[in-house]
This record gives structure tokens, C-alpha cells and sequence, in this order.
């Protein structure tokens, strides 16, 4: 979250990925992030002491929880690259094929993004302004449809 209480998205997380590794850590650390869900689902959770107790008992528990780390270094060395060497179309267009991948659900149509302006816009390091013109853009020439809160993506490999 922002000074102001904006929320600030930092990476989509797909189903069966992990979160809270944190809690592996030694000493105790503050979590810097949350997660939450953009549609109903469960997760398996342990307390700190618990997590640990496992991790000594199963080491292939810690060893999946680096690779997490290191998948999420190179998500972040993505974002800052298309950051000072992609245009804002660029960026859009990466953030939407990636999500779309990660979190999008295949209906006949192709591909349902339940993710707003404001979302798009933060994570491709737009204004809202350029993510709704761009979107448009891509919905006049039948690449995608968007409705509130929704993306049906017709044809991503349009985008790149």
C-alpha cells in the first residue's frame, strides 16, 4: 500500500505458487506484502513454527521456496527492464499475455481476465489514462473485449 492507501500490485501470483516465505527466515521477518485472491479458491497454511519444523524434516520444502525467490528476482528483473526499454504499449501488451497465462480462465471465446484498469495500469507502469486508450485500441481491432473488471482476450499472440 501507498502513504495515500492506494494498493499497489507487485506480482500475480497463479494457482499452487507459493507465498509467505518469509516465515522461513531466521531471524523473524516483517512481511513487506499480502496476497489476496480475484476468485474463490483455498490454500494450505502453516503457522511459522510449524513451516520450519517441516522445512528441517523435508529440505526439498526449502529448496521449492528459493526457487520461488529466484522466480520472483526475475520477475522483478523483467518488470524493471520493460521499464526503461519498452514503450507503454509494450508493457501493456506483456502484462496482459502474462496474465492471461497465469491467471486467465479459457472459455470459447479465448481467455477471461477478471483485472481492471487501475490494476493493468500499475502493473505495466501506465496511468490508467494510456492502459483505457491502449485497451480500446485493442478492442476496436477485435484483439480483445473489455467490460468492467473483465478482459476476454481473443487473441493474444496479436498483442506481441
Amino acid at each position: 500500500m501507498t502513504g495515500n492507501g492506494q494498493k499497489v500490485i507487485l506480482l500475480w501470483i497463479s494457482p499452487a505458487e507459493i507465498v509467505g516465505m518469509a516465515a522461513l527466515l531466521e531471524p523473524p521477518m516483517e512481511y513487506l506484502v499480502s496476497a489476496e485472491t480475484v476468485r474463490e479458491g483455498s490454500m494450505l497454511v502453516w503457522d511459522r513454527a510449524t513451516i520450519r519444523s517441516l522445512t528441517r524434516r523435508y529440505p526439498r520444502l526449502y529448496k521449492n521456496a528459493l526457487s520461488e525467490a529466484h522466480r520472483y528476482l526475475i520477475a522483478y528483473q523483467a518488470a524493471h527492464m520493460a521499464l526503461i526499454c519498452s514503450t507503454a504499449q509494450e508493457r501493456l501488451a506483456r502484462v496482459l499475455v502474462s496474465l492471461a497465462s497465469g491467471i486467465g480462465c479459457r472459455v470459447r471465446d479465448g481467455i477471461e481476465l477478471n483485472v481492471g484498469n487501475e490494476e493493468l495500469a500499475n502493473e505495466a507502469n501506465v496511468t490508467q489514462s494510456t492502459a483505457s486508450r491502449l485497451l480500446g485500441e485493442w478492442q476496436r481491432g477485435g484483439i480483445l473485449f473489455k467490460s468492467r473488471g473483465k478482459i476476454l482476450l481473443h487473441s493474444p499472440e496479436r498483442l506481441l
